[in-house]
């Protein structure tokens, strides 16, 4: 493949799969059922405990 073949693909195929992947992660993170974890993981910093083993 040449450079201009990759740089095509990049610029076109690339921005899709990067836009789908971001479009995932904003619905998982906003999801309703994802709430429960979230307020579990905003608790991490406060968590006395010491390492888990």
């Amino acid at each position: 493949m040449s450079y201009d073949a990759l740089r095509h693909a990049a610029d076109s195929w690339g921005l899709l799969c990067l836009t789908i992947l971001f479009l995932f992660a904003v619905w998982r993170a906003l999801r309703p059922s994802a709430r429960a974890d979230q307020e579990a993981a905003s608790l991490i910093p406060l968590d006395d405990e010491g390492p888990r083993a």
